[in-house]
């Protein structure tokens, strides 16, 4: 999370992202990606990802250790053990939620155009996310599941210091398969933005490897966000592959980063990026954010925030506003205090959606 006014810091020219392919056939495509002739979007960002519903409930620490929980992490949990977590958690808040959704949910809050495509059952937690979604002013148009699992729930424990520990069940999620990508929808989005969490379903990924093609094709952008260490470390080989061959934009925190490359240090971690993709934006939490390019690093301050209450959804509504900014084609790190700004106010209150309007909250460095 940052501020505009951050460091910026000059580094030796390194080679664009199609001189890092790493085989003939991802060469070819990133140089035709260069060539191709940009025409007009529909929308800003299409978001893929777990059409999820949140259940929120604050908890101590002595509830996650009684159950072997990991502080901060997200795992994923079957039917069974999503019944008996939730009959033994405390009142509980219930909203849309999933990552890439929130991030939709972000750059629609912002002013912009937004689609998603993601799995839910025709069950009544399908209709509630829906509905949400429409109603925040998102399309999503992907057909709901009429049989299988039902629709996904996440349950999050909020502890005193605002960290959030998420058990996912996935439930009809699982069910998303290349046939639910629409390549025109794909073609018709200035970036693709691929959640990370969607890497753990089978068939997601083959999804996800269609819609960068596609978009690669049509000439548009792929972001990633890398979503949780525990996920890369589960898919770190994939998830190298994806992001030299497949990503443009990524987006990840200190853990996740250094996971990735298995480096002990953030420096390290930064250095293995950079020259991988063409901007890789890097949160540290209260130590602000890093954006690094080909020939460039922005250090950046964190925010201020009077009181964190809930951590939930800040690296989600960071890509909102740096994703929102890219497609205004603004510099990267005003691009960076976009994303802070939209971070800042989701951390400021309990769940993982904006509660005031981010487009007010963000206008004078949109317009500045």
């Amino acid at each position: 999370m940052a501020k505009g006014n951050g460091k910026r810091h000059l580094l030796p020219a390194a080679r664009r992202l199609y001189c890092h392919a790493i085989d003939d056939d991802s060469a070819s495509l990133a140089i035709r990606r260069e060539d191709k002739v940009m025409t007009e979007t529909r929308f800003d960002v299409l978001g893929i990802g777990n059409a999820i519903v949140d259940v929120l409930s604050r908890t101590d620490d002595a509830f996650l250790e009684t159950h072997g929980l990991d502080k901060g992490g997200m795992r994923l949990i079957d039917a069974e053990q999503a019944e008996r977590l939730y009959a033994q958690m405390g009142p509980g808040v219930e909203m849309s939620g999933g990552s890439a959704a929130n991030t939709l949910h972000g750059i629609a809050s912002l002013g912009g155009r937004g689609a998603f495509i993601g799995k839910v059952r025709n069950d009544t937690l399908g209709n509630i996310f829906r509905h949400d979604m429409k109603a925040a002013g998102v399309s999503f148009e992907t057909a709901s599941a009429s049989d299988g699992p039902p629709t996904a729930r996440c349950l999050i424990l909020v502890t005193p210091d605002a960290q959030r520990t998420m058990n996912t069940f996935l439930g009809a999620c699982i069910e998303l398969t290349p046939d639910d990508v629409d390549t025109d929808l794909v073609a018709a989005s200035a970036y693709t933005y691929l959640e990370g969490y969607l890497w753990d379903p089978p068939q997601a990924k083959a999804a996800f490897l269609k819609a960068a093609n596609a978009a690669h094709e049509a000439g548009r952008k792929v972001a990633l966000s890398l979503s949780d260490a525990f996920c890369v470390e589960r898919h770190r080989r994939e998830f190298r592959a994806l992001v030299e061959k497949h990503v443009d934009v990524l987006f990840a925190n200190e853990a996740e980063i250094k996971a990735l490359f298995e480096v002990a240090s953030f420096d390290d971690a930064m250095q293995a990026i950079r020259g991988k993709v063409e901007v890789a934006a890097l949160t540290r939490s209260e130590k602000g954010a890093v954006i690094v390019t080909a020939d460039e690093v922005h250090v950046l301050d964190a925010e201020p925030v009077e009181a964190v209450m809930d951590t939930t959804g800040a690296g989600d509504l960071y890509a909102s506003g740096f994703l929102y900014g890219l497609t205004r084609g603004l510099p990267v790190a005003v691009c960076g205090s976009l994303g802070a700004l939209a971070a800042a106010e989701v951390i400021s209150h309990f769940g993982a959606r904006p509660e005031r309007s981010l487009a007010e909250l963000v206008a004078d460095k949109v317009h500045a």
